[in-house]
């Protein structure tokens, strides 16, 4: 018997993960959605992975696109992972009046971050609600800022990374 989604979601609160805004744009339109389900997947070739639901925006862009960029989140960007969470309706603009550049293939990466990846996806698998998406790395980019901490999330609260 397939285990209760609400025991699934207790359990993995204790998890922890850290944070990533994942962005993509297709015909003049961008959107983005905070995303725990990410990892490096191989270094040669340099891919990722980061896992949708079916339902959200970003998703739909990706498909369409075949791009994807990957923001990791500073410690202090917590209000920009619950404005790309769902804070602000998923129909309405998530990128305005936020600061964003590019890279290899166009889609927007969010300034403050530790890193930047810019992703072509090579496959996708759909599983349950959610589709995982692989991207090969086109490009990656660290912070300038050293001295930035991650944002991790730990038993539905941020965490801070302690030494």
């Amino acid at each position: 018997m397939p285990t209760d989604p609400d025991i699934l979601r207790q359990a993995m609160r204790f998890w922890t993960t850290g944070v990533t805004i994942v962005t993509s744009s297709h015909n003049g339109v961008q959107h983005g959605m905070t995303v725990s389900s990410f990892t490096s997947l191989s270094l040669n070739p340099a891919q990722i992975l980061v896992a949708l639901a079916q339902s959200s925006r970003t998703h739909q862009l990706i498909l369409r696109s075949r791009t994807f960029g990957v923001t990791i989140l500073s410690d202090d960007q917590k209000d920009l992972s619950d404005r790309f969470a769902g804070r602000i309706a998923d129909e309405l603009d998530r990128m305005a009046d936020i600061e964003t550049f590019t890279l290899a293939t166009g889609v927007p990466f969010l300034r403050g971050g530790l890193a930047y990846l810019d992703c072509r996806v090579v496959t996708t698998l759909g599983s349950g609600t959610h589709t995982v998406f692989v991207g090969e790395v086109l490009s990656a980019k660290g912070s300038p800022a050293p001295e930035l901490e991650p944002l991790l999330y730990y038993d539905r609260e941020y965490r801070l990374l302690s030494k």
